[in-house]
């Protein structure tokens, strides 16, 4: 990747963003002009640029290059924070909504024409204690309560990745700990959240994570024992996807999980799937988060994954795209910010623009080559600095919104595709 000792005007680099300038300063098509017949190419977007403020990350000037980059590359988003339980529903009761920052993000993507997807609507993370809080003292075998149901599977799984996206919902990982709601308590306050969240959004919203890395990485259960696990019960999942289609009978509801890479969670996550869907759960496509390494990332192991994946007859959505380049990530594919600190740490590997290219080169390779089940590619953040991981440099672009050589690997793949046919 060609080197730049000084940064560009705001004006400037809007403008050659807009362009599609590839790495060497060529012009290059955008993203979702690349790929048109083959599959939408989206971002996670934050508040700063939902909102169009500033914030003490990132000046004007950035902020007004991460929008370009936005509108220039991209026909779809997904609200990176703002539909989160914690986020969109603070506090108990009919005035504890905040939807500010969520209908800026959804006006923000209807004024561009863009594809919108709801992220995340029952999670066993950023959910506030006040959900599970009741008058009934926590079970003394938790455990063993929770093992109870038809999704169960006597196989020890290996581990499939330490890391997930926030802190888990059970006891002895800062979960809520004290007295809890009853079954029928908990599932009023999901069905209360989903119908007013899904329900507000309704026709605009298309697409919606419905339930949020339910699956165990070890041990003998498919699923995590989480709090909604431990509390309602298996059937969980069942009544979070009833609920969700009863909001929005249009919208397209997705189950969506990471470590997917990782074969025998994603033989677990067939397995699940399949069972809500013999029960006829209304689950209408799979979410494959899809946070990967360097190391890891290549042509091979993600056509292994899209190949299983597909048996289930699904669309696959990639949901949460990255490939991190830092030393310290170079054994994890997993998704959770307690220890995504570690994760990014020991500055990047030997080489790691060209790693990064021909990483991002094999997995749109397997995209390209699964074009027919695969609908959706969401990069988790538009460039380096609005990534979770951005000391891992993860993203095709980097954090002043100029394209990395790992965005003209991806432009060749779709220049090959298309002489492939499509």
């Amino acid at each position: 990747m060609k080197q730049h000792s000084t940064l560009l005007p705001a004006t400037i680099l809007a403008a050659l963003i807009a362009s599609g300038a590839g790495a060497c300063g060529a012009a290059a098509p955008a993203l979702r002009d690349a790929f048109d017949g083959c599959f939408l190419v989206g971002a996670a977007i934050n508040r700063a640029m939902a909102t169009g403020s500033p914030s003490r990350w990132r000046t004007r000037e950035q902020l007004d290059a991460d929008l370009a980059l936005v509108r220039g590359q991209f026909n779809q988003i997904t609200a990176e924070n703002d539909l989160k339980w914690a986020l969109i529903h603070p506090r108990e009761g009919a005035d504890g909504f905040d939807f500010g920052p969520a209908d800026a993000f959804v006006q923000f993507g209807l004024d561009q024409g863009m594809y919108l997807v709801g992220h995340t609507l029952v999670w066993h993370s950023q959910t506030p204690s006040w959900v599970f809080a009741g008058t009934n003292p926590p079970p003394e075998a938790v455990r063993a309560a929770a093992t109870s149901g038809p999704i169960r599977e006597a196989t020890t799984l290996p581990e499939a990745g330490r890391f997930r996206r926030g802190m888990d919902g059970g006891p002895g990982r800062s979960g809520y700990q004290g007295p809890r709601a009853s079954r029928e308590e908990l599932l009023a306050r999901m069905r209360d959240h989903i119908r007013t969240v899904v329900g507000r959004y309704r026709g605009r919203i298309k697409a919606w994570d419905v339930v949020n890395e339910a699956l165990a990485d070890g041990g003998p259960d498919i699923l995590r024992n989480s709090l909604w696990r431990q509390i309602i019960g298996p059937d969980y999942i069942a009544k979070a996807f009833e609920y969700a289609h009863e909001a929005d009978p249009e919208a397209l509801l997705r189950y969506n999980d990471y470590g997917l890479e990782n074969p025998a969670k994603r033989r677990n996550l067939i397995t699940l799937v399949r069972s809500l869907l013999n029960a006829g759960v209304p689950v209408m496509a799979i979410g494959t988060q899809a946070h990967l390494n360097v190391s890891g990332a290549t042509f091979e192991s993600m056509d292994d994954c899209l190949t299983e994946l597909a048996t289930l007859g699904l669309p696959i959505h990639v949901t949460e795209l990255d490939i991190n380049s830092a030393q310290g990530g170079q054994r994890s594919s997993g998704a959770d910010l307690a220890d995504n600190a570690g994760v990014t740490q020991g500055g990047l590997v030997e080489e790691a623009d060209e790693r990064l290219a021909r990483a991002y080169e094999g997995v749109f390779r397997a995209f390209a080559k699964h074009r027919e089940a695969v609908a959706v590619v969401t990069f988790w953040g538009a460039n380096d600095a609005n990534s979770w991981r951005r000391n891992g440099r993860p993203l095709l672009f980097d954090g002043e919104s100029r394209p990395k050589s790992a965005f003209d690997a991806v432009i060749r793949v779709a220049a090959e595709s298309e002489r492939g046919g499509r």
